[in-house]
């Protein structure tokens, strides 16, 4: 095989599916990236935006913005923008409400309408294709039919664990089953993700409890390689505290997944003098449930992503209790900063750090645990500054570079190059 190609498809730019781009780009192994949008400010197209109506050009810069993804090593980007326009459109404009369409349905369309457009036209040429979950059955089933190597990225627990464990919240707390949507997956959405499982050559996970749950589900432990995303460290780097304020620190969506029904009643408890709990992120939960706390603790509904790291630098912890969580890259952004983290055995942390040593790991739903670990961090200042300098160490090792070199490494193997 003397000139591999591969193709990568992901429907947005996530920061591990572009740093997956740039890795088998700087292997010589891409031949292009298929996505929705792929926003290049340096393009002298946009500027004809400047001559619309100031507030929509601001909307469309803005929406733009977050979709940055220019051309890793120069090589092409192929994208099919527009029915992630109409979603942007319906979602925005609220439209979808008065249509009954739902958030995840649209999702859906797009992921769907992509993998359609990937398996028409993208397939000549390849030795392999490289695509995440959901908008990967159809290009897999005729990459089959090419003799195409089908490699498939899961970000995040195969859906019957992610089931499990909140259909089980969903039952601990019936009043938050509305804000639970993975147990309402449709039936042809399921289908093809074991499609995906069953067509995939070899997946791609970024933790052990990705890992555990294709094993669950008797997937060989040959097909799966385990590779942990990359610490942010030139983006998120330590900055002096200001304050003497014990803070914790969530960020992410603030909904029953990240297990932030138990980090509140544990913050209430501890009744912590000269201390605050913030929470960074869009609340998810049943309108209304969150206000009961709103003595305890403050909410930052959104933040732009570079600038979470004045709030990261503000933190004396970051405090991440989710139930089920594929990997969870707000604790390398943390530990990028220097902030020490506490976490569960349900996300990456069993991967990244070491109990005690750059923060800790705690059981799911376990509040008492919150606690202890909130309270010792509080009690032991200078203790938890040198978790912070550990975390700071760690992320620099799991850099993003060493992401790209061992994700282009096993590409390779499994090239046989």
């Amino acid at each position: 095989m003397s000139k591999p190609s591969i193709s990568l498809v992901h429907h947005i730019n996530p920061s591990f599916a572009k740093n997956a781009a740039l890795g088998l780009a700087e292997a010589k192994l891409l031949k292009e990236v298929i996505s929705t949008i792929a926003h290049n400010p340096e393009k002298s197209n946009w500027k004809y935006f400047n001559f619309l109506p100031k507030k929509l050009s601001s909307f469309i810069t803005s929406e733009l913005s977050r979709r940055t993804w220019k051309a890793p090593n120069e090589t092409p980007i192929k994208t099919y923008p527009w029915q992630e326009v109409i979603r942007i459109f319906l979602l925005r404009t609220r439209i979808s409400n008065s249509l009954f369409f739902k958030h995840i349905d649209l999702v859906n369309w797009v992921d769907v309408s992509l993998d359609h457009q990937v398996a028409k036209y993208h397939l000549k040429g390849l030795n392999a294709i490289y695509s995440y979950e959901d908008m990967a059955a159809t290009t897999f089933q005729k990459a089959k039919e090419q003799g195409i190597i089908c490699l498939y990225d899961l970000p995040i627990p195969y859906y019957q664990m992610t089931g499990n464990i909140m259909r089980q919240e969903a039952e601990r707390f019936p009043e938050l089953s509305p804000a639970i949507e993975t147990i309402r997956e449709s039936a042809h959405k399921i289908e093809r993700k074991q499609q995906e499982i069953q067509l995939a050559d070899h997946i791609f996970v970024a933790s052990s409890l990705t890992k555990q749950s294709l094993l669950d589900i008797g997937v060989e432990t040959e097909k799966i390689s385990v590779i942990p995303y990359g610490a942010p460290i030139e983006y998120f780097q330590a900055q002096p505290k200001t304050d003497d304020c014990f803070r914790a620190l969530f960020v992410g969506r603030v909904s029953p997944r990240k297990g932030v029904q138990y980090l509140l009643p544990a913050w209430k408890d501890l009744k912590l003098k000269n201390a605050e709990l913030v929470l960074v992120g869009q609340n998810l939960f049943p309108a209304g449930w969150l206000e009961q706390y709103k003595d305890i603790c403050r909410h930052v509904p959104s933040v732009p992503h570079l600038l979470l790291n004045q709030y990261y630098s503000s933190a004396s912890v970051l405090v991440f209790p989710s139930l089920i969580e594929g990997f969870g890259l707000v604790l390398l952004e943390a530990m990028s900063c220097g902030i020490p983290v506490i976490t569960t055995f349900n996300t990456a942390g069993p991967d990244i750090l070491t109990d005690g040593v750059e923060g800790f790991i705690i059981p799911i739903r376990d509040v008492e645990a919150l606690k202890e670990k909130l309270e010792w961090c509080y009690s032991h200042p200078q203790e938890l500054a040198e978790m912070g300098r550990a975390a700071r160490r760690k992320a620099e090792e799991l850099n993003w570079g060493v992401y790209r070199q061992r994700l282009a490494n096993q590409v390779r193997s499994l090239l046989t190059i």
